[in-house]
This record gives structure tokens, C-alpha cells and sequence, in this order.
């Protein structure tokens, strides 16, 4: 079996990113962010560990801007939708925040416990939980922006025709998932071909859905590279509002930086969603 030519072999180094940027740069990435995360829910007064279901990794952390009615943006964290928390990536608040915007990090069951559809299910419980209690959060109740990496960029792409979400930013996101299933990551996440397929954004291109900024880093493997320009291009063949951002310099770790700083290009992305999303 193979997928555009390439073998299991080939499919495994073209989405092997701990390979690409190195494992021990890579690690150095996660303990900075874990770290960064613990002191900023500290500084911040973080909320943690709110349940949105009865499973222990149904829970929502919720970082306050500290103004009444701000818009709020929802991250989704990566994994391959097998490993990480919501601990290693809530650094990630610290630019939206700087800007008078509220940030939730959603956690969910991980593979190979639960499969891809109950996965999927997940983000989107935790989404109607926040639409419901956002009010209750002092935070605006007419809509979120979703954003996750990696794997969080393939259910932020799943998620864009949520009721309630104003605007969707993956980030290195994964939206045809028959490469993925024929790789390494298929040995836990197990889907089957007909799964794959369902949970393929690329392969359900809606006809109306929020407006997205589609990001990934200029560094990122090819294979990471093509998915997001692909999916772009089919939105905007749909009539859909997309913007392709490829952040020149960044690998598929360090492209967080540019949504963890006040200043960051990522940053401001998630601000002209919000601005240009229609109340």
C-alpha cells in the first residue's frame, strides 16, 4: 500500500516531527512550555480543571483576561491524539491574554483508549459546554474562536461548522488523515479506512463555515507544508474565507511562539478573526 508514491517507511519520516527538529529539541520545547504554563496559570489566576464530562481528561483550563464580555479563543493541543496535556501548552495564552482576550485549553481522551470519532466527539462537547457556561465565565457569550497544533489543528478544522464559533485557526493541522493512517501513528490511533475518511476535513469541505487562518511554520516537513496549503486552497475553491499563513523560520514546534508572544504573527491573526467576525 501506498500513499502519492511514497511506502510506510517514507510515511513515517514524512510525519515523524520529533525526528525532523530533534528529540532533544523538541523536549526542550515541552519542558519550557510546561514550565511556562504552571507560572502563568499561577500569575494569571487560571481556572483548572473545569469538567465538561465525566471522564478525568474531560476538562477545560480557563485563562481570564481580566475584562468583562472579552471574546475568548479555544485551544486544542496535539499529540497525534495520543500523548500531551493541556498543561504543556497553556504558555500559549500568554499573547492572546496581552490583548483583552480569554483563553480555554481543552483537554480530551487520547488514543488508544478512545478511537478517532470519540476523539472528535470530545472537542466538540467540550465546545457546547463552553458555549453554555461562558456567561458564568464573565466572558462574552457570541462566539468563540477555536485554534489547536498538530492535532489540534485537525479537530480545530473538524469543529469549523460548530454553531457558535466566529473563526478557526489550525496550526500545522493534519486534514487528510489516509497518509497518517498508513504511518506509525496508525499503530495506536487505529482507524480504519471508512474512519479516516469521516474525520478527513479536506474530504467534507463544507458550504458555509467561519472564516479561517490557516497556519504552519516555513520549516515544517513537506508533508506538514502540503496538507495546510491543500486545505487552503480547497476552502477558498468552496468560496470559503481562508488566509494560508506560512511563518518563514519556524519548525513544527516553534511555530507556538508566534501565538504564546503579545506580538506574535499568530497572535494577531487570532485578532483580525475576532475583528472581522461579525456580531
Amino acid at each position: 500500500m501506498t500513499y502519492r508514491g511514497m511506502d510506510k517507511a517514507a510515511l513515517d519520516a514524512a510525519y515523524d516531527n520529533g525526528k525532523a527538529v530533534g528529540s532533544e529539541r523538541r523536549d526542550r520545547y515541552l519542558a519550557d512550555w510546561t514550565r511556562r504554563t504552571k507560572e502563568l496559570a499561577a500569575r494569571s489566576g487560571a481556572l483548572t480543571g473545569l469538567a465538561y464530562g465525566p471522564a478525568p481528561r474531560h476538562r477545560i483550563d480557563f485563562y481570564p483576561c481580566g475584562s468583562t464580555g472579552a471574546p475568548t479563543l479555544v485551544f486544542i493541543h496535539g499529540g497525534y491524539w495520543q500523548f500531551s496535556d493541556k498543561e504543556n501548552y497553556g504558555c500559549v495564552a500568554e499573547g492572546p491574554l496581552a490583548h483583552g482576550i480569554n483563553v480555554a485549553l481543552v483537554e480530551y481522551r487520547l488514543a488508544p483508549a478512545v478511537r478517532m470519532d470519540a476523539i472528535v466527539a470530545e472537542v466538540r462537547r467540550a465546545l457546547d459546554w463552553l458555549k453554555v457556561n461562558l456567561g458564568r465565565l464573565d466572558a462574552a457569550t457570541d462566539g468563540i474562536i477555536v485554534s489547536g497544533h498538530s492535532a489540534g489543528g485537525h479537530l480545530t478544522a473538524m469543529m469549523i461548522t460548530e454553531l457558535g464559533v466566529i473563526g478557526a485557526m489550525p496550526i500545522s493541522g493534519l486534514f487528510d488523515l489516509e497518509p497518517l493512517r498508513q504511518s506509525y501513528i496508525n499503530d495506536k490511533v487505529g482507524m480504519d479506512e471508512d474512519e479516516a475518511r469521516r474525520n478527513s476535513p479536506l474530504l467534507h469541505i463544507p458550504s458555509a463555515a467561519a472564516p479561517q487562518a490557516v497556519a504552519v511554520g516555513g520549516n515544517e516537513l513537506p508533508e506538514l507544508r502540503r496538507q495546510s496549503a491543500e486545505y487552503h486552497a480547497a476552502l477558498a475553491a468552496r468560496g470559503l474565507s481562508s488566509r494560508l499563513l506560512q511563518l518563514d523560520g519556524h519548525d513544527h514546534f516553534s511555530v507556538l511562539e508566534e501565538l504564546a508572544s503579545p506580538a506574535g504573527q499568530l497572535t494577531a491573526a487570532v485578532r483580525d478573526l475576532i475583528d472581522g467576525a461579525p456580531r
